[in-house]
């Protein structure tokens, strides 16, 4: 069996807000902007294809903030730090998506899972010694 492969981006806007969407199913929860990857695509590629789908930016990609490994799926999750290049604003283009928003790291939107937050936080914090982690179960911050 191929092995799973997700990614995300991390897009800030220009007061060092992140880029959250809220998803139209399960717990419609708030997230990166991500998804699984499809055949033939790359972790950057997948993450630039499903902001794409997602809230309808073309973005940039930068640097890779983290792999998150989870054992329970066996899949690799990649963040990477994202460009909006045209500085469009981000609306919601797809059924998975109710709305978008920037959020400052303060005041993240609920209901979040401890997963969202670690990312957001490992890809903001400048002084980063890891790049891989393991991750458990999500737990919901409602």
């Amino acid at each position: 069996m191929p092995k799973l492969i997700g990614a995300a981006a991390v897009i800030l806007d220009s007061e060092g807000r992140v880029l959250l969407v809220k998803h139209s199913y399960a717990k419609n929860n708030w997230d990166l902007p991500g998804g699984k990857a499809e055949e033939n695509e790359s972790a950057e590629e997948t993450a630039k294809r499903e902001v794409h789908e997602e809230v309808g930016l073309e973005v940039g990609i930068g640097q890779l903030t983290g792999i998150y490994y989870d054992p329970n799926y066996d899949m690799h999750h990649f963040v990477f730090i994202a460009s909006n290049t045209n500085n469009l604003i981000p609306q919601p283009s797809s059924p998975e998506i109710l709305e978008c928003r920037f959020c400052s790291r303060d005041e993240l939107p609920k209901p979040i899972s401890d997963f969202t937050c670690k990312r957001i936080e490992d890809a903001l914090n400048h002084e980063r010694q890891h790049l891989f982690h393991t991750v458990g179960p999500r737990k919901w911050i409602e």
